[in-house]
């Protein structure tokens, strides 16, 4: 059994993350924290769904048992905690949440006392130690050894500071109307206040979390929802969140959903244009559109892909010297505020990049069209390494030289293959996806 997924742990609360897991793997992190320890204390926080209740318990009864001071600040955004962990001196940080997933599901996020999100390494070496149990019985501590836990309720006014003096000082949201959706999730505090003392005029939906209505028809997933309201409230842009608040997508006044990748291309220039762009590049993911690649090259920038995963991103921002990045799911990194991606960092620059253009969403956030994309899933009976395929590479030669862009992968949890496609011509791109399926569909 594996328990770190792309994205920490993550699975059924009560089942896959029930109290002995948890408990378990607390230890375990907290004897591998322990070795580099310089303040005894980890910072743990969480959404607002039911479960979180059970996990947060479990944690700082594991945390307590090999020795740690643990500080519980209750519902905050993710990036919250990379940042907090960093500000109070903790040797570590602990988010409670599973993102965007339903309330069923719950996850478990471990970041350093940077702030940042674990590398593969530590996540393998702790994971080493919760499958040893003689590890975790001499790990425990006994007597005075023992930890405490405090719960903390202002720090909530750290996040706000920091993130708002992201934004420009020259510049107020007076007199913008802004429909807020909050998903239900761990910004329902932070996120309205942030806008509201910032001048906006904010319509917030979805801030009243129950414990299971997180995700629920609202939010990132849902950002239509968003743009009915937008119109009908004559609203100068929407901004929806998802359940950890890592994660953005805007809408315009139109109520149109804008693409993460034109999202991406046209925060890029903005920072260029404010002379706040490092590397004079962009990390996007292998999904990315090329034409946001072609659109960059332009403006004389560059695009540098990673695999999927704001983890990757962040890894080949800071391999480049970058400072801004994303994937066009809506997680964007400003690596200057944030130490991952940030739905409120992020939404702040967006605003300030309308006010300064001095343009409607719809045109600001639209710097580019798209290229037309394919994407077949096919079944296969084995998953065979691409590299040991015959023919592949013939097959997708011409495919190339005809400028078509290609990503070819098996599915992380089926028996199934990935096939994309994407270039200017769409009738090319269409006639070249018919000749690689025929050819994949033989040979798998």
């Amino acid at each position: 059994m594996k328990l770190f997924g792309t994205d920490g742990v993550r699975g059924l609360a009560g089942e896959f993350l029930d109290a002995v897991t948890v408990l378990n793997l607390a230890k375990a992190a907290g004897i591998y924290f322990r070795k580099h320890s310089k303040t005894k204390k980890i910072l743990v926080g969480k959404d607002t769904r039911r479960s979180g209740y059970m996990i947060e318990n479990a944690l700082v009864s594991g945390l307590t048992s090999v020795g740690y001071d643990v500080i519980q600040i209750g519902p905050m955004p993710t990036p919250a905690i990379a940042y907090l962990t960093e500000s109070m001196r903790c040797d570590a940080g602990i988010m409670i949440s599973a993102s965007h997933n339903p309330f069923e599901d719950n996850g478990i996020k471990f970041f350093d006392n940077h702030g940042n999100k674990l590398g593969t390494q530590c996540e393998n070496n702790i994971e080493k130690i919760f499958f040893n149990d003689e590890a975790l019985k001499e790990g425990t501590v006994t007597g005075k050894n023992i930890g405490s836990s405090k719960r903390i309720d202002d720090v909530i006014g750290r996040y706000i500071v920091s993130i708002k003096s992201s934004f420009p000082n020259d510049l107020s949201l007076q007199g913008m109307r802004i429909v807020l959706d909050c998903a239900n999730g761990a910004a329902y505090k932070v996120a309205p206040t942030i806008l509201d003392e910032l001048g906006a005029d904010v319509i917030t939906i979805n801030d009243k979390p129950n414990g299971f209505n997180i995700n629920e028809s609202c939010g990132a997933l849902y950002p239509n929802e968003v743009g009915k309201i937008v119109k009908e409230y004559r609203a100068d842009i929407g901004i929806a969140l998802d359940g950890d608040a890592d994660r953005l997508v805007v809408i315009d006044e139109e109520g149109e959903v804008i693409d993460g990748d034109k999202l991406l291309g046209a925060l890029c220039l903005f920072l260029k244009n404010e002379n706040s762009l490092k590397g004079n590049a962009c990390v996007a993911t292998v999904m990315s559109n090329k034409a946001l690649e072609d659109f960059l090259k332009d403006k004389g920038l560059n695009l540098i892909r990673a695999n999927v995963g704001d983890k990757h991103v962040l890894e080949k921002m800071k391999e480049n010297n970058v400072n801004f990045g994303g994937e066009q799911s809506g997680h964007i990194i400003f690596s200057d505020v944030a130490k991952t991606g940030d739905g409120l960092a992020s939404a702040l620059q967006v605003l300030a990049l309308i006010l300064r253009n001095k343009q409607k969403a719809s045109i600001a956030l639209n710097p580019f069209e798209l290229y037309p994309q394919l994407l077949v899933n096919l079944k296969v009976s084995e998953k065979k390494p691409l590299e040991e395929i015959d023919g592949l590479e013939e097959i997708l030669k011409p495919i190339r030289e005809k400028g078509i862009r290609d990503l070819i992968r098996y599915s992380g949890t089926e028996n199934k293959i990935r096939l994309l496609l994407e270039g200017k011509n769409k009738k090319e791109v269409e006639k070249s996806m018919k000749t690689l399926k025929d050819f994949i569909s033989k040979v798998l």
